[in-house]
């Protein structure tokens, strides 16, 4: 069923103009809303912690945006076929890219991290239209369609994918030829998590930034894509995250995680409506 609304939706954003493509989007996100009891339930217990206060009214609005914002970002990962030059030119802007391109400078390559906010998949495919590789370590999904799915979307882009598992020991290669290998970094979704300390509350993160980044040398730079009032986005490129080794290599994964997640947190935080976290985060 899924994979139908996908092939549903994508015809119709292939068709419409954006504008009607985002308010035809408002419009079944508004009708999901009425009904996604247990997603709802979900945000409003991460938003909690999000905003530190039990706000009833604020959560309301901030979760009502966060399901408009993520059929947004369906519409626009859908569209991905109609993405140009042009249209990166007029509607995108870039911040802080000089902080990237001195990272590859150094030629360990680059763990370019991400997180569930905004459009982290019109991040990756943006900078790949740049000219710069993008591997992109990616969950299998259980629906083989649909899987494919979203592989033939990135790799309309140039988005490169990694499946986790055997495929994983891609990764050292990537980073050996002085590519970008893009990480989510807010969720964990596999077995390779550690606990750490996320809006002060105990919680497990992917480590695998710190684990590839602490192996092989590459900086780990932020790259955070969020959606203004305008519709249009601000790809933020944030300050290198590098690795600092004592010897005790699950310390030093700890401190690394620790330390990204306190970025994380920052973006987080600055855009509460644009994160989809609909799974319980903290319990």
């Amino acid at each position: 069923m899924l994979y139908v609304l996908y092939q549903i939706g994508q015809y119709l954003s292939l068709r419409l103009s954006l504008s009607a493509c985002y308010k035809v989007a408002n419009f079944f996100a508004d009708i999901y809303y009425i009904f996604a009891r247990s997603d709802k339930k979900n945000l409003a217990e991460n938003l909690k912690v999000v905003l530190g206060k039990d706000d009833k009214r604020l959560i309301r609005r901030y979760t009502r945006s966060i399901f408009r914002n993520f059929a947004k970002y369906l519409a626009d990962f859908f569209r991905f076929p109609m993405l140009t030059r042009e249209y990166i030119m007029s509607h995108i802007t870039l911040e802080g890219k000089e902080k990237l391109d001195k990272a590859l400078s150094e030629g360990k390559g680059v763990i370019a991290m991400t997180a569930h906010l905004g459009n982290w998949e019109l991040g990756g495919a943006v900078v790949a239209s740049l000219g710069y590789p993008v591997f992109a370590i990616v969950l299998d999904h259980k629906d083989k369609r649909i899987n494919d799915f979203f592989i033939r979307q990135r790799s309309i882009t140039n988005v490169s994918v990694i499946q986790i598992g055997a495929q994983l020991k891609n990764c050292f290669k990537v980073l050996r030829q002085n590519k970008l290998l893009a990480i989510v970094g807010d969720r964990v979704f596999s077995n390779y998590g550690i606990k750490s300390n996320f809006f002060g509350h105990p919680t497990m993160l992917p480590k695998g930034p710190a684990f590839f980044s602490l192996k092989t040398g590459a900086p780990i730079v932020p790259i955070i894509v969020v959606r203004t009032d305008d519709d249009n986005f601000k790809i933020i490129f944030g300050s290198p995250i590098r690795a600092v080794k004592t010897g005790d290599m699950e310390a030093d994964i700890k401190n690394m995680v620790d330390r990204y997640a306190l970025v994380l947190e920052k973006y987080i935080k600055m855009f509460p409506d644009q994160w989809y976290a609909f799974q319980k985060v903290w319990r």
